[in-house]
């Protein structure tokens, strides 16, 4: 495999991944096929736990959406604190990508179970931020154990790949918890048990299948390294001085800051449509169901035409989404475009970065980039709650539908100096 070794049989999978095939097996590493399945398993996981968390704080609990959206902006933004730090730790060493993602994966597995034994806003609250704090210690060096295993020219496919095993959990997560709030007695008890069970299985799987150590892909590194470029915090933020890793970082975070979280799509659309509660934990699966099918074409796709034109493309879809919210458009067209955006947005970000930054800060430069896209999602968040409070849900989706357009608009002009090189295909 790649990572453990860039020699041998390592080295003929890497020449093997850069010739074209119809295969996509053929094209990818093997590591990036394992971080696939075990995030396939703990998005089953999460993904059970996400579906039901509006309902069980704003049904079950009581909360206001000013209360949801501080809960909400936890979930989804306070990883943004420790990225950095997973990052930095996963470069040191000669590559500790696998212990740190093992770690990561672990501590969001013990918080399932936690859910069962808090009731007020802030014991939530503290549960989740340690949840996410096992997101951003993991995310950083599983994208970099992903892209050091893979050639640069196909890096698109491998996010891909790996984007769209990962949302095949997103969307059996939604569904298994259906099944058990349909089927337990106490359902939200239940799926917070069973969810647990399903982490720990994919902390299994990634200990004894995901090779530790760092390789480097044929044609790898993109940005050659310097003696100044040694894992350190310092030498991390540093990388900010490099032109495409500091306006990809700015892009990322002004189009994060106008994006509003997959929760309030969802509460948004029952509210609009007058959705039962029974059926309110599938709607996640109308956004999985696209990002699947879409993560693969897309990001082969940005290989070819260009990452950095697919991934404003994505909010180009978004946008679309939420004039159909306001207009009260088809809910199987907002939840396709809505997981289109995840489509040519998330792996395809990561593939971009990549190419900007040397093997020896993988992991850091990936959390820089990340840690400004997730802080401006966290404030996101807390502001649309806080608007759908004080004015309502169409004044505040009319904001950030405003807001979405302006940002993007800015991201055009703020575009990369050297827009990210596509495959020899194009």
């Amino acid at each position: 495999m790649y990572v453990a070794d860039s020699r041998g049989a390592a080295g003929n999978e890497a020449r093997d991944a850069t010739r074209p095939g119809p295969r996509v097996a053929a094209a990818v590493a093997p590591t990036v096929l394992v971080l696939g399945t075990v995030s396939l398993i703990t998005d089953v996981s999460s993904e059970m736990v996400t579906a039901v968390l509006p309902l069980y704080l704003v049904a079950g609990l009581g909360l206001s959406p000013l209360g949801f959206g501080l809960l909400d902006g936890v979930y989804n933004g306070f990883s943004a604190l420790v990225r950095l730090v997973g990052g930095h730790l996963a470069d040191r060493g000669g590559g500790r990508h696998k212990a740190v993602a093992a770690f990561g994966y672990g501590l969001s597995a013990v918080c399932k179970p936690a859910l069962l034994l808090v009731h007020s806003l802030p014991l939530i609250g503290a549960v989740l931020a340690v949840d996410r704090t096992g997101k951003g210690l993991r995310t950083a060096p599983r994208d970099a154990l992903i892209s050091l295993s893979s050639a640069p020219e196909t890096r698109g496919r491998a996010f891909g790949v790996h984007r769209a095993m990962d949302t095949a959990g997103a969307l059996l997560g939604p569904l298994a918890a259906f099944l058990i709030l349909r089927q337990a007695a106490e359902g939200y008890d239940a799926v917070f048990t069973v969810s647990f069970c399903v982490a720990a299985l994919g902390v299994l799987v990634l200990l004894l299948f995901v090779p530790g150590g760092r390789g480097r892909a044929a044609g790898d590194p993109a940005v050659p390294a310097t003696p100044a470029a040694q894992p350190s915090l310092r030498a991390s933020v540093a990388l900010l001085r490099r032109p495409d890793v500091r306006r990809l970082t700015i892009c990322a975070t002004l189009l994060g800051l106008s994006t509003v979280s997959d929760s309030f799509v969802y509460l948004l659309l029952q509210h609009r449509l007058g959705v039962p509660d029974r059926w309110f934990a599938l709607m996640p699966l109308g956004t999985a169901a696209a990002f699947l099918l879409l993560a693969i074409p897309l990001g082969r796709l940005a290989d070819r035409l260009g990452r950095w034109r697919m991934f404003l493309g994505g909010h180009v879809a978004l946008l679309g989404a939420y004039a159909l919210l306001l207009a009260h458009g088809p809910a199987y067209l907002v939840l396709l475009l809505h997981g289109a955006f995840y489509a040519a947005t998330d792996g395809v970000l990561m593939a971009a970065a990549s190419t900007a930054v040397p093997a020896e800060l993988r992991g850091a430069g990936l959390a820089l980039i990340q840690t400004g896209q997730a802080a401006a999602r966290f404030a996101a968040s807390l502001a649309f709650g806080a608007a759908w409070t004080a004015w309502g849900d169409r004044t505040a989706l009319t904001t950030a539908t405003a807001a979405l357009a302006v940002c993007a608009a800015c991201a055009v002009w703020l575009r990369p100096a050297r827009p990210t090189p596509p495959g020899p295909a194009s």
